[in-house]
């Protein structure tokens, strides 16, 4: 049995939502912070019933995330540009002129099996595999053969050095404490 496997449908659906916050927020990848906002995505899951309870719910965590990682490329990059004097715009202009129509659109890479990077799945951070690792290895601590929501937030504590984590930290909520009452919802 593989790992994905053993996810029961709130944690599938905890990673199905990740991909889908991190396309919301214009990453190009899916951190801890993006787990974290797909757990709490889910208002009926443990996991967002029990950071409800110390004062965190998907939208507080969804500013978190956007003050700690603004979106990549876009406006951002133009803007930033603009400001020291470089009109992207009229260098846009120059290149159509001298290489034709669409010179600098890039077509997409191809990922694996044919995909193009950007298209239908966004990459995991090596923190993000770890902490679903981390989620499998709690569900055998607690002699769990499933791997539920909770596992998953516990796969966020455990690794603590993600985004997720941080967001955690920083709206001041206790690890251990939050930690005691996951096991004790799991069962």
């Amino acid at each position: 049995m593989t790992m994905f496997e053993r996810f029961r449908q709130e944690a599938r659906q905890a990673v199905v939502l990740a991909q889908e916050n991190a396309r919301q927020l214009k990453h190009h990848y899916i951190g801890t912070e993006h787990i974290l906002l797909g757990l709490l995505a889910q208002p009926q899951s443990l996991s967002a019933r029990v950071l409800d309870r110390h004062g965190i719910d998907h939208a507080r965590a969804v500013q978190a995330v956007a003050t700690l990682v603004p979106p990549q490329g876009g406006d951002i990059d133009a803007e930033a540009l603009e400001a020291i004097g470089i009109d992207l715009s009229a260098i846009r202009e120059k290149v159509e002129a001298a290489f034709g129509p669409g010179a600098l659109d890039r077509p997409p890479r191809p990922g694996r099996k044919g995909r193009p990077f950007g298209g239908r799945h966004i990459p995991f951070t090596p923190r993000a595999k770890k902490t679903l690792e981390l989620s499998l290895r709690e569900a055998i601590h607690l002699r769990h053969n499933h791997i539920a929501d909770g596992h998953v937030l516990l796969g966020v504590l455990r690794e603590g050095e993600g985004l997720g984590a941080r967001i955690l930290a920083e709206a001041d909520i206790d690890f251990a404490t939050l930690r005691r009452e996951i096991v004790t919802e799991l069962g």
